[in-house]
């Protein structure tokens, strides 16, 4: 239930950066919902191995080149999703760091059971 939610919470936050980013487009929700989906498979598969494939760039940069395997994660999922368009890298660095500042906020409201 939790991962439903934080996957919609994900949707709402791809609809709010697509109106504030000039390069963001969105068609719909229902695509906002399966970017969500896509991101999330993406980070969970993808993600790990471009880390460590990465790891000395990423060791040498302090793990700023981190940013730049989410902007191409965005860029993943800009390809294979046709609803969802990003300009350009930039406007995709800039997507992907917005996102993680809105996801840390609003992952922030769900109460978690396992403290009480």
């Amino acid at each position: 239930m939790k991962s439903i939610i934080k996957i919609l919470l994900t949707a709402v936050a791809v609809v709010v950066l697509s109106k504030l980013l000039p390069g963001v487009v969105v068609s719909g929700f229902v695509t906002a919902i399966i970017v969500a989906i896509i991101l999330a498979l993406l980070k969970f598969i993808v993600r790990p191995v471009l880390v460590i494939l990465t790891l000395p760039v990423t060791i040498l940069t302090f793990g700023l080149f981190l940013f730049i395997i989410n902007a191409f994660i965005i860029l993943i999922a800009d390809y294979f999703i046709s609803g969802f368009s990003v300009s350009g890298i930039w406007i995709a660095l800039l997507f992907s760091i917005l996102l993680s500042i809105f996801q840390s906020i609003l992952f922030s409201l769900i109460k978690d059971d396992s403290k009480s």
